[in-house]
C-alpha cells in the first residue's frame, strides 16, 4: 500500500503542491477578512447582516482555522493531493453557502467568491473532480435557495438567478481545467525542452573543453568574456578583471582590431608571449545580440607535429624498402664501375665511368641520410658543454674534408651547455656545416659557431653563420622541405633531417638571418 501510494504521489509535480499552496493562501487572505468582517461587526466596513453577528463570528473563526491548518499541513503532508483538494474545496462550499444563506442569499454576493473557488480549484485540480466540485456546488446553491424559499419567500427571480449560477460554475470550472490542461502540457514541453539543452549544453561545454584548439569569446571591446582551458594554456589567462586581450597579446589584439575594421576569413599568425607558442588564430563572428567573436587559436607546434608523423611513416615504410631494393643493385653498379675503372679504355670511358661512380655514391648517401631520419626517435639525451665538444667535432670534419685549418671559428657566452642526444648532435653540426661550407668564400673565419644564452630563461642558442651570399627570400621555407637543394651536389636532405632530429631532441632550428650570408640557429635546452 505504501509503495502505491508513493506511486501516485510521485505523480504530481512540485509545481502541483506550489498550486496548491498559492490556492490555499487564497483561502487564507478570503477567511481572515471574512473573521475580520465579523469582529468588527457592526461596522460600516461589515458585509453581512448584522442580527447574526455571533453565528458569523462562529463560522468564519472555523474557517480561519481551517484555512491555516490547511496551509500549515501542506508544509509536512505531501500526499494525497486530490483528497487534500477536495477537502478543502467541500469546506470552502459549505462555508460560503452558510455565510450566503444568512446574508440573504445570492443577493448577498457571495456567490461570486463560489464562481472563484471553482476557477481556483479547476487550475489545481486533475481529471473530472473538477465536474464534481461544481456538481457540489450547485446542489449547494439550490439547496440553499429551496429552503430559504419554503421558510422565507418563494421568488421565481431567485431560481433563475441560481441557475444561471449553477452554469456559471460548471462554466468556469470547465474553462479553468481546459486552461490548466494547456498550462500542463505546456510546462511539460518546457521541462522536456530545458533538460534537452541543459544536456546539450553540458555535452557542448565537455567538447569545448576537450578541445585541442584554444577558443575564446570576445566582445567588440576586446574583453574575454569565455575561454576553454586550452586557451588558458595557450596565452595565459589571468585574473578575471584584467582579461583583456592585450594584456595577454598584442600582436592578437591589433589582429583582432584590424578584423574588426575589415572582416576575413584569412587566420593569422601570432606567438603568444606567456607559452612561446606560435598560433595560427581565426576570428569567426556570431549572431549574438552583442555582436561576440569567437577567437580559435590552433597550435602550430601541434600542427607541425602532425604532419611530422605523417611524413615519418611515410618515409618508415619508405625506408623499409630502400635497403633491399636500391641498396642491393646499387651495390651492384658501384662494384661494377670499380672493375671497370681497373681497365684503362681511354678518357671518354674514364669521364662516364666517374660520372657514374659519382652519383651512385650520391644515390648512397640519399640512402644513408634517410635511414639516419628513421631512426630519429631512438633519442638519449644527455648534457652537452659544447666548449669541449665542438672543437673537437670541428677538428674531425676539418681532418676529413679537407678543410684549411682557420675557416671554422668559435664565440662562446653564457653557460653553453645543451642537452641533446651525442650522435644526433653531431649529425646535426655536420650537416649545417656542410652546408655553410659549401655556399661560404672558404676564407678564414668564414664560419663562425656561436654559443650564447637564448631569449627563453633556460635554453641556449647555437649560431652557425656563413659568409656567403645568403638564402634567397623565395627559399626561407623551403629549404627545410625534402628534396630541396639548390646545390648540383646536394642532396636536398641535409637540413630537412638536421631539423627533425633537433624536433626529437626537444630543440629548434631556424633560419635566423639570410642576407650577407645565412645564420642558422640551434635552441635548446641547458637545463632539464
Amino acid at each position: 500500500m505504501l509503495k502505491g501510494a508513493d506511486t501516485r504521489s510521485s505523480y504530481f509535480s512540485e509545481m502541483h503542491w506550489k498550486s496548491l499552496r498559492y490556492f490555499n493562501l487564497y483561502r487564507f487572505c478570503i477567511a481572515a477578512l471574512l473573521f475580520i468582517s465579523a469582529v468588527l461587526h457592526p461596522s460600516p466596513f461589515s458585509i453581512l447582516s448584522p442580527d447574526r453577528g455571533s453565528f458569523h463570528l462562529a463560522v468564519t473563526s472555523l474557517y480561519l482555522l481551517a484555512a491555516i491548518f490547511s496551509l500549515t499541513g501542506l508544509h509536512y503532508y505531501r500526499r494525497r493531493f486530490n483528497m487534500q483538494l477536495s477537502l478543502q474545496v467541500l469546506v470552502d462550499v459549505l462555508v460560503l453557502t452558510l455565510l450566503m444563506h444568512t446574508g440573504g442569499g445570492l443577493r448577498s454576493g457571495l456567490g461570486a467568491m463560489l464562481l472563484v473557488t471553482l476557477a481556483g480549484a479547476g487550475l489545481v485540480g486533475q481529471g473530472r473532480l473538477v465536474l464534481f466540485y461544481a456538481a457540489i456546488a450547485t446542489i449547494s446553491v439550490l439547496f440553499e435557495q429551496s429552503y430559504r424559499a419554503m421558510v422565507v419567500d418563494f421568488e421565481v427571480v431567485d431560481f433563475f438567478q441560481a441557475g444561471l449560477f449553477s452554469a456559471g460554475f460548471f462554466a468556469v470550472a470547465i474553462s479553468a481545467r481546459l486552461l490548466a490542461r494547456r498550462v500542463i502540457i505546456n510546462e511539460e514541453l518546457a521541462q522536456k525542452r530545458g533538460e534537452d539543452l541543459r544536456n546539450q549544453t553540458l555535452v557542448s561545454q565537455r567538447v569545448i573543453e576537450e578541445m585541442q584548439d584554444g577558443i575564446l569569446v570576445l566582445n567588440r571591446s576586446g574583453w574575454v568574456k569565455q575561454h576553454n582551458p586550452r586557451a588558458e594554456q595557450l596565452l595565459g589567462l589571468g585574473d578575471p578583471s584584467e582579461r583583456k586581450l592585450i594584456n595577454y597579446s598584442t600582436e592578437l589584439a591589433q589582429g583582432f582590431s584590424d578584423w574588426c575594421e575589415h572582416v576575413t576569413d584569412v587566420p593569422m599568425l601570432v606567438r603568444a608571449p606567456a607559452s612561446g607558442m606560435q598560433l595560427r588564430a581565426r576570428f569567426v563572428s556570431t549572431d549574438s545580440s552583442e555582436r561576440d567573436v569567437l577567437v580559435f587559436l590552433e597550435d602550430m607546434g601541434r600542427l607541425k607535429e602532425q604532419a611530422r608523423q605523417l611524413k615519418l611513416a611515410a618515409l618508415g615504410r619508405l625506408t623499409a624498402n630502400i635497403a633491399h631494393e636500391i641498396r642491393n643493385p646499387l651495390s651492384a653498379i658501384n662494384h661494377a664501375g670499380e672493375l671497370m675503372r681497373e681497365e684503362s679504355r681511354g678518357r671518354v670511358n674514364d669521364r662516364l665511368l666517374r660520372i657514374v661512380l659519382d652519383n651512385t655514391q650520391r644515390v648512397e648517401r640519399i640512402v644513408s641520410d634517410v635511414l639516419e631520419l628513421g631512426r630519429r626517435d631512438r633519442a638519449y639525451r644527455e648534457q652537452i658543454d659544447l666548449r669541449k665538444t665542438l672543437p673537437i667535432l670541428v677538428n674531425e670534419y676539418t681532418v676529413k674534408e679537407n678543410v684549411a685549418t682557420g675557416v671554422v671559428q668559435f664565440e662562446f657566452q653564457g653557460l653553453a651547455t645543451m642537452f641533446f642526444d651525442r650522435a644526433h648532435f653531431y649529425q646535426v653540426l655536420w650537416n649545417l656545416i656542410s652546408n655553410a661550407l659549401r655556399h661560404s668564400r672558404g676564407m678564414e673565419r668564414s664560419i663562425v659557431l656561436r654559443v650564447q644564452d637564448g631569449s627563453l630563461v633556460g635554453w641556449v642558442d647555437l649560431h652557425v653563420i656563413d659568409d656567403g651570399e645568403g638564402v634567397d627570400a623565395s627559399h626561407s621555407e623551403q629549404i627545410f622541405e625534402p628534396f630541396f637543394t639548390t646545390h648540383s651536389l646536394g642532396t636536398g636532405l641535409g637540413l630537412y633531417i638536421a631539423r627533425e632530429l633537433c624536433d626529437a631532441n626537444g630543440a629548434h632550428l631556424d633560419l635566423t638571418s639570410s642576407k650577407p650570408g645565412a645564420d642558422f640557429c640551434i635552441s635548446g635546452r641547458s637545463v632539464e
